[in-house]
C-alpha cells in the first residue's frame, strides 16, 4: 500500500501542475508543453516534474522561467491538493522526445541512402 502512494501523488501532481501552468502562469513561452512524467520520492518530500516543450528553441530560458515560478506553482498546488507535506518541486527538462526525433531522422537518412 505504501508503494502506491508516491505513484498516486505523482499522478495528482502531474494533473494539477499542468492545469496551473496552463491557467495561472501568464508567460506565453510556457504555454506549449507536455509534462512527460512526475517522479515522487518514497517519502513524498520531493517531486521531479519532467517537462518537454513543443518548440525546443530557448529551452534554457523556459526552464529558468519555470524555476522562478516554482514557489508560485507550489503555493497553487498546496491549495489544490491536501497532503501532510507538500513536496519540493523540481522542474527537469525532458529530452526524451528530442532523442527519439534524432533516432527517427537517422533511420530516415539510412533508408534514403539505401534507396540510392
Amino acid at each position: 500500500m505504501k508503494e502506491q502512494r508516491p505513484k498516486r501523488v505523482a499522478e495528482l501532481i502531474k494533473r494539477e501542475v499542468s492545469q496551473i501552468l496552463i491557467s495561472r502562469v501568464e508567460d506565453p513561452r510556457i504555454k506549449r508543453f507536455t509534462i512527460t512524467r512526475v517522479e515522487v520520492s518514497p517519502d513524498i518530500r520531493q517531486a521531479k516534474i519532467f517537462i518537454s516543450f513543443e518548440e525546443q528553441e530557448e529551452r534554457e530560458e523556459r526552464m529558468k522561467i519555470l524555476q522562478k515560478a516554482t514557489g508560485f506553482v507550489k503555493a497553487e498546488l498546496a491549495q489544490r491538493i491536501r497532503i501532510k507535506f507538500m513536496p519540493e518541486i523540481i522542474f527537469v527538462s525532458d529530452s526524451t522526445f528530442d532523442k527519439a526525433f534524432q533516432v527517427v531522422a537517422l533511420l530516415n537518412r539510412m533508408e534514403q541512402e539505401e534507396k540510392k
